[in-house]
Order: C-alpha cells, then sequence, then structure tokens
C-alpha cells in the first residue's frame, strides 16, 4: 500500500509527495485504516486535520458504510473522498470503447485470449517456450538488439475493473508476444485431446488472426496509452 500526501506548502503551493510504503496482507478497509492512521501518528499527522482523501473504485476503498473512506469520514467530517481521477478517465474510455459493437466484442475475444492461455502453468510454459525460441530466432537473423532488458520473456496480463491502468497493460502484452501467442493457440487447436478443447481453442484462434481483431488490437493501445501516462 502506498500512501501520497497532497498538501499545500509554506509558498501555498499545491504539492503532492510519496510519504511511505506499507506491505499489507489483509487489504480489509479497517486493517487499512489502521495501517494508515499508524503511519499519520507516528510522524505527529493529525487525522481530524485530513481535508480529502483519494482511492481507486473498489468496494474495501469507496464503500459508502464500511469502506476506507467512510471509516476516516467519521473521525474527520471534513475528509472528503473523490475517486482518482486518473482512474475515472481510464474507465470512461474503457466505458465509452465498449458501447462500440466491434471494440466490445473486440474486448471479450481479448478475455477470452488470455484466459485461455494464463488459466493452465502448461500453457503459461508453452508461451514462454515459444517465446524463447522467437528470440533466438530474431537475434540469430539480426533482427532484434541485445540488451539487459530488451529480451525478456512475459506473460499476458488480465485486465482489472479497479487496477485503472490494467486495460492498457493487456493489449500491450498482447502485441508484444503475438506471434508466440498465435503458436501457442495454433498447437492447442492441433493437439487438444479432446473436439470440444480444440473446437473453442481453434475458434480464438481464427478470430485472433483477423485483420479487425488485429487493427483494434492497435487502434485500442493507441487510445489507452494516452491515459497510461497519468499512472
Amino acid at each position: 500500500m502506498a500512501i501520497i500526501l497532497r498538501f499545500v506548502n509554506g509558498n501555498e503551493i499545491l504539492t503532492e509527495l510519496f510519504f511511505a510504503i506499507k506491505s499489507v496482507s489483509d487489504t480489509t478497509s479497517l486493517n487499512l485504516k489502521n495501517q494508515i492512521s499508524d503511519v499519520l501518528v507516528r510522524f505527529n499527522i493529525q487525522v481530524q486535520n485530513i481535508r480529502g482523501q483519494g482511492y481507486d473504485g473498489a468496494n474495501n476503498m469507496r464503500g459508502a458504510w464500511n469502506g476506507l473512506q467512510a471509516l476516516f469520514l467519521r473521525d474527520c467530517p471534513y475528509a472528503y473522498y473523490i475517486h482518482c481521477f486518473a482512474h475515472r478517465l481510464q474507465l470512461m474510455l474503457v466505458s465509452a470503447a465498449r458501447d462500440v459493437a466491434d471494440i466490445n466484442s473486440f474486448i471479450s475475444y481479448l478475455d477470452n485470449v488470455i484466459n485461455m492461455i494464463t488459466s493452465s502453468p502448461k500453457r503459461i510454459n508453452e508461451l514462454k517456450s515459444s517465446q524463447k525460441k522467437e528470440i533466438e530466432h530474431l537475434l540469430e537473423i539480426r533482427e532484434r538488439e541485445t540488451g539487459s532488458v530488451a529480451n525478456q520473456i512475459g506473460n499476458l496480463q488480465r485486465a482489472g475493473g479497479t487496477r485503472w491502468s490494467s486495460h492498457y497493460n493487456s493489449v500491450k502484452s498482447l502485441i508484444d508476444i503475438y506471434a508466440a501467442t498465435c503458436k501457442v493457440l495454433k498447437y492447442l487447436s492441433d493437439h487438444s485431446p479432446n473436439v470440444r478443447t480444440r473446437s473453442e481453442v481453434d475458434g480464438v484462434y481464427k478470430k485472433l488472426t483477423t485483420f479487425e481483431f488485429v487493427f483494434i488490437l492497435h487502434l485500442m493501445r493507441r487510445i489507452l496509452v494516452i491515459v497510461d501516462v497519468l499512472c
């Protein structure tokens, strides 16, 4: 849990600074409140002087009765809650995009691709193996640069409703390892143990390799990268 303080300094300039980071195993609203309060008290900052609090839209954070913001509001009636503007902007972009039928269909298929690969440790290993072979081949023919972090093996990233930059990460992760993902799905469609699984994988593979899917994949990356810098 990262704690950021936003305040007006002695020169009347609005300032936002990273203040502390806490390791928390329990993310219930009450435990988060106790952890934050402990940090503030340690530096002689009074909870009663809080004039605002901002989080994402998860229930344990914004819940009207038992969310973190509600617990602080009981101690300090001026600690008004604001849903993170950057998070809201990203949610708005995703929501607006989903109102377009083709993009809504794309997001559903993207989820299917990621779930199909990441639901099995064996398939994840096959994806990593495919990436390794592809990187080695590109290095061999000198179509890929060498460097300390240039050729890391990645994984597909799921999008989450309360992790506001995760939709961009999800799209970008597929672009980065698109070829390897296609190879794994093609292999699964040819070698899955039963007809039903082969049919499901083959349907996802065919959709993944259409012009429309690839076009929207890159379009969404261009849209979402605009707000990713706010993270």
